[in-house]
């Protein structure tokens, strides 16, 4: 009886810290117990599942020949397939397709795969002609995200990893591939996050950091020390975009005159310059866009109208010049007057949180692809920070950004002040910070000492 007690208590021990490990740890657990279940699942019931799925072929002259020779029946063919390997989240085989086979009719059948072998979610992605990439999710990916490790916080200059997707990968924003990205959602939805995220990582780099904020710079104050131009009116931000195409015109000179001489290698755009000459890369976040296209009068409306054509122009030809933007707000639609669409256009890179309005998510994503606009209304609200991804190419996927709070993203832009690049014709728009006179005991009611920020 002292046995079997022991036993059922070891048991009941070994189930608790399973349990526990599988919630607290989930990578662990998927290591230790998910991938080797899981792992023969599929390979035990690979050739059952496709033929129960349709995803076999009837199978060659010779095999049915041969068949019959012993009296038996030749048995649909699946496609040939790789050994599971393991990932963090899930694991994944490489098939190969049969004669007849589309990529489509794996994809159609994704969810019965993901039913079949008990898993979270099945994604299908071609990778080259005749073969495909079946990628198994263990769990939801997207319940928890933590910031990737230090090493890959950064793939590169203007390369960076903002979202976890769920299929296990990270979304990495490579300004030099999109150049300009659209970033929409509702209040409370993660569209700060994102932006956090995003700001954070720039910050780290030799990049000049612009912000437009309306809303009297309460939402880029925080990044002020790192940021090397603020404008947080209408008419500061017309200023500031003027500036900017004064930026964008010499940094064209400068190609033109670098190309024109004798034994030098022709380019089109900034990178293809000497890096002793090469002007450093622009990011222009607009924050809150529907706020500076607010228009009460006629006036209004012609400096609205003005500033659409400047954000175009800087869309359409900032890419060569190193320019970038991205465009955040709550929605994105007929108040930014006749130069919306043309301006939507040109942000190839689409990031739609949750919104208030269907409309807004088919600005953001109906052209893309209608399922993803319908996904990006579905985004339920006690899930801040999962936003449809959406790309030039039809592709969509869902993802979600790693929380950082405000105060850990302001601490960021402080340690990395001193990052901030010299663009002489951005200093009159350069932000000022509040510090407290160093070695002074700070008094009940401080008052803040205004200083540049490169001081």
């Amino acid at each position: 009886m002292t046995d079997t007690l022991w036993a059922l208590t070891l048991c009941v021990v070994a189930l608790t810290a399973l349990l526990v490990l599988r919630r607290r740890m989930p990578v662990a657990f998927w290591w230790l117990i998910g991938y080797p279940l899981v792992a023969l699942r599929v390979l035990a019931t690979y050739r059952a599942t496709m033929d129960a799925c349709g995803l076999t072929v009837p199978a060659s002259a010779v095999r049915r020949a041969t068949a019959r020779m012993i009296g038996r029946e030749a048995a649909p063919v699946p496609p040939r397939r790789s050994l599971p390997l393991p990932t963090g989240s899930g694991l994944v085989m490489r098939l190969r397709m049969a004669t007849g086979q589309a990529p489509e009719d794996f994809m159609a059948s994704a969810d019965r795969l993901r039913h079949a072998w008990s898993a979270h979610a099945v994604h299908i992605r071609p990778t080259k002609p005749g073969r495909l990439e079946l990628r198994l999710i263990g769990w939801d990916v997207l319940a928890d995200v933590r910031r990737p490790r230090r090493g890959r916080q950064s793939s590169g200059l203007l390369s960076l990893p903002l979202a976890l997707r769920d299929d296990g990968r990270w979304h990495v924003r490579d300004f030099r591939a999109v150049p300009h990205e659209l970033i929409l959602g509702a209040t409370q939805s993660g569209k700060s996050v994102y932006l956090r995220n995003l700001l954070c990582g720039l910050a780290r780099q030799p990049v000049v950091l612009v912000g437009i904020d309306c809303k009297w710079g309460v939402e880029l104050a925080p990044f002020a020390p790192r940021l090397s131009a603020l404008a947080d009116t209408p008419d500061r931000a017309n200023e500031l975009l003027d500036a900017l195409l004064e930026e964008m015109e010499a940094r064209f000179r400068l190609i033109g005159l670098a190309s024109a001489g004798p034994d030098t290698v022709l380019t089109s755009d900034v990178w293809g310059l000497p890096d002793k000459v090469r002007p450093v890369p622009v990011v222009v976040v607009v924050d809150e866009v529907a706020e500076l296209f607010l228009a009460a009068s006629r006036d209004d409306e012609k400096r609205r109208d003005a500033m659409v054509t400047k954000l175009i122009r800087i869309a359409q030809l900032g890419r060569a010049a190193g320019i970038y933007l991205e465009v955040c707000g709550q929605r994105f639609g007929s108040e930014l007057g006749k130069g919306a669409t043309m301006l939507r256009a040109q942000l190839t890179g689409r990031v739609c949180h949750r919104v208030n309005d269907e409309s807004s998510a088919n600005m953001a994503l109906a052209d893309i692809s209608p399922e993803a606009a319908l996904a990006a209304t579905a985004i339920p609200a006690e899930r801040p920070g999962v936003a449809i991804l959406g790309d030039s190419s039809g592709g969509w996927s869902r993802a979600r950004s790693p929380h950082l709070t405000l105060d850990e993203a302001a601490a960021v832009c402080r340690a990395t002040s001193a990052l901030v690049p010299q663009l002489p014709r951005l200093d009159p728009f350069r932000p000022v910070v509040a510090v407290e006179p160093a070695g002074v005991a700070a008094p009940a009611a401080p008052v803040p000492t205004a200083r540049p920020v490169i001081e």
